[in-house]
């Protein structure tokens, strides 16, 4: 167990008092993205903050008072739909079940918050869908989301923006996810069947990417270069 897996840490509901921490967390959340070669929804400190003192993000501090990791709480068409958006951990500390505790502890304060709403995300890692399944939520199509104009305008800045658009918002590299209060399973159902199906989602994955993406490659061959090194990684192209 390395030191970072040995690291305690307080998992607290943000206030005014960690507003400190609002410029570092939006610079590793962008420095993230783009290590990762895809875009997110760019957010100010200002905004960071003001999530703080509405009491609609969780923060995570080291013992020694320094901020550890950060997620916050976003709702969409009129309340009816939530995202736990911005989760991010300190590069020192990933790989520690840092990211599932504040998972957690958001995905609680949504239910406390908004008991009502429907809590969904879109992601294209494995890892996020084992968390997700571990708290209930279920693979789901893009028309069961919210279709608020305001969410979907946050795509802009992610690299494959022009796929979804391609496909009229029904489909793209993400898989989305949704926990509906009204009619779910149980978190411990989920997690079992993600277990069981996680190397089926793995090709899934990389199928999904390779039709989703043919297209553009075959369209814009320097686009096509940097898509390709993207998902180097992921498909043999």
């Amino acid at each position: 167990m390395d030191q970072a897996q040995k690291q305690e840490f307080d998992i607290i509901i943000a206030d005014a008092s960690h507003f400190r921490y609002a410029e570092e967390i939006c610079l590793e959340m962008e420095e993230s993205a783009k290590a990762r070669g895809t875009g997110i929804a760019k957010r100010s400190p200002d905004y960071i903050r003001q999530k703080m003192e509405e009491g609609k993000a969780v923060v995570a501090l080291t013992r020694t008072g320094e901020w550890a990791g950060f997620c916050y709480i976003e709702t969409w068409s009129h309340g009816e739909y939530v995202a736990n958006s911005g989760l991010i951990v300190k590069p020192t500390l990933r790989k520690s079940g840092l990211a599932k505790m504040i998972k957690n502890k958001i995905f609680e304060l949504s239910r406390t918050k908004y008991p009502d709403a429907k809590i969904f995300g879109l992601t294209t890692g494995l890892a996020v869908m084992k968390i997700n399944s571990d708290l209930g939520y279920e693979p789901v199509t893009y028309s069961e989301l919210t279709q608020d104009e305001a969410f979907w305008a946050g795509c802009k800045s992610c690299i494959n923006y022009e796929i979804l658009m391609s496909k009229e918002r029904k489909n793209c590299m993400c898989t989305a996810m949704l926990f509906d209060p009204k009619d779910h399973y149980k978190p411990e159902e989920t997690k079992q069947y993600f277990e069981e199906n996680s190397k089926g989602f793995e090709r899934l994955f990389k199928i999904k990417e390779w039709r989703l993406l043919k297209p553009f490659l075959k369209k814009d061959e320097g686009k096509s270069k940097i898509i390709k090194s993207f998902f180097s990684g992921f498909i043999n192209i």
